[in-house]
């Protein structure tokens, strides 16, 4: 404040001599345009090499790759979601994955997502309780995710899983058809397929190494093979435990191994199939001279083993789209499909591991 003759009143501030600068605006990073004009290529090229789509030759897309990196860029998810409705992203939770069939299934689902642009958000709960399951898709649903798929889960039942509603939902496990719509392998008819075969060749009776209690696929393979021999009028011996792995296989193996009465066995998947051959082998056993073995599953190393394993051969390729084929559906359609169900057929792989019983045992 001035004086009238221009000197500052007393108490008031001089004026600063130093002019006012603005703060700076903040830095844009690259853009999309960028990226496409450093790599010789259209705005839309970028796109669908930034979704994953694959439509874009490997050379283009090494290229257009080279310039994000180069450039420091990064895809806009929340600004596409804005754009086109969608984040282009798919959750998947699995539950122990380290097993075969979940591998599998889970690699086929991210083929099958990146075929259309998608890209996949994956948890791999520690247990098959409702309350894990539903704590990861609470955990995906805040990770701007369009639809979910859960690859198996096991203990949950659709009374006791929290999804969040209008999220759209499939499921890889027949319990949830009539509440989300549900992509599965006909369990029943390949386990039966694989004691029918058994009991064809002249087999008494056929032993069963059975996956785990608490989960789903095991116990429809268990009821199965039951329903199976009671059908053909045989006695059903008992049944025992593994947990998938070959080393479960082997060590229930050794057990039935020392029974003379064993001369067939089906194993719930073909890595305990492949313990049980070490066993068996190590109690100077042939297969299929002396015991004849089914899997399931028809992983690539069950036409590797000696003698090439029989086993029931689930189409993990197909299951994996078809998943991701109703979740999309759901998403562009904005509809319910809770009573789809698809049950994908088995095929009953014979090699020789199967063969009639030795007069030796029994």
């Amino acid at each position: 404040m001035l004086s009238r003759d221009g000197v500052p009143a007393d108490g008031a501030d001089e004026p600063s001599s130093t002019p006012v600068v603005p703060p700076p605006r903040a830095r844009q990073g690259p853009s999309m345009a960028d990226v496409a004009a450093l790599a010789g290529v259209s705005s839309q090229t970028v796109s669908r090499v930034s979704t994953g789509a694959g439509t874009v030759r490997p050379e283009t897309r090494r290229r257009v790759l080279a310039a994000m990196t180069e450039l420091g860029y990064s895809p806009n998810n929340a600004a596409r979601a804005l754009r086109y409705g969608s984040f282009e992203t798919i959750g998947l939770i699995a539950h122990r994955l380290a097993r075969t069939g979940e591998s599998r299934t889970v690699e086929a689902v991210v083929d099958a997502a990146r075929l259309h642009g998608y890209t996949v958000s994956l948890v791999d709960v520690q247990s098959p309780s409702s309350t894990d399951v539903s704590e990861a898709v609470a955990r995906l649903s805040h990770q701007a995710i369009d639809g979910l798929i859960i690859i198996r889960a096991e203990t949950a039942t659709p009374a006791t899983l929290a999804l969040p509603a209008r999220l759209p939902v499939v499921v890889s496990d027949s319990r949830f058809v009539g509440h989300h719509p549900a992509v599965g392998t006909d369990q029943t008819a390949g386990s039966r397929a694989a004691v029918e075969h058994l009991l064809a060749l002249g087999h008494r009776t056929v032993h069963h190494i059975a996956g785990p209690a608490d989960s789903a696929p095991a116990q429809l393979r268990v009821e199965a093979w039951r329903r199976a021999l009671e059908d053909g009028g045989r006695p059903a011996p008992p049944p025992v435990r593994g947990d998938w792995s070959a080393r479960s296989g082997y060590e229930q193996g050794r057990g039935l191994a020392l029974d003379r009465t064993v001369t067939a066995v089906f194993c719930a998947n073909d890595e305990m199939a492949a313990g049980l051959y070490r066993a068996l082998h190590e109690a100077g056993l042939r297969v299929p001279d002396d015991v004849s073995v089914v899997g399931f599953d028809d992983i690539p190393l069950a036409e590797y083993l000696w003698p090439p394993l029989t086993t029931v051969a689930q189409d993990f390729h197909l299951i994996g789209r078809l998943l991701v084929e109703l979740l999309l559906q759901q998403v562009h359609e904005r509809t319910e499909l809770a009573d789809h169900r698809t049950l994908i057929p088995v095929d009953l792989v014979v090699r020789s591991s199967t063969a009639p019983p030795s007069a030796a045992r029994g």
